[in-house]
């Protein structure tokens, strides 16, 4: 792989996940200054509601004050990703959905590390009341997605010659 090659792989995996970083970020932002000591905001009431929540967890409060453990964590993801994206996968347009789950693994991972390192929590928000599911982020929505649509790659989308050809 030559030089150019690998400095258009690097903006082709940072440009987006640091704009998919953002939008979480001002996400966080807007939740912490509209909702923050405020009554749930329910966007469809029963159903989807808004509600501020300091996480001091991981995924459902798991590995609470943890912070610095889950800091590496996200770190090594998004590097084991960048690294996938950037020197295994070829720049093809088969390989395209694996360099998006990259990418956005890597944004969702980052995503809630800024929040445990800078708040030593991670601002929550998004809340379905009607199956009292856990309160959540975008970064969340990065992970789950990225993670499902890597399943769902794997199983249905690539052949295994065509995984084979990436060793």
């Amino acid at each position: 792989m030559n030089k150019s090659h690998q400095k258009n792989g690097w903006m082709v995996f940072f440009l987006p996940v640091c704009v998919l970083i953002l939008i979480d970020q001002v996400s966080k932002l807007l939740a912490a200054h509209f909702l923050k000591g405020q009554p749930s905001l329910g966007l469809i009431p029963g159903v989807f509601e808004l509600f501020y929540l300091e996480n001091r967890g991981a995924a459902f409060g798991m590995f609470k004050g943890r912070q610095l453990l889950l800091a590496v964590l996200a770190l090594a993801i998004t590097g084991f990703a960048a690294w996938i994206c950037i020197r295994v996968l070829p720049s093809t347009r088969q390989y395209r959905p694996l360099q998006v789950v990259c990418i956005m693994l890597s944004a969702g991972a980052l995503g809630n590390m800024i929040d445990r390192l800078w708040h030593h929590y991670v601002i929550d928000f998004l809340y379905f009341s009607l199956i009292n599911f856990p309160v959540f982020n975008i970064a969340d929505v990065y992970v789950c997605v990225s993670c499902a649509a890597l399943i769902f790659l794997i199983l249905f989308r690539y052949r295994e010659e065509d995984l084979q050809r990436l060793r």
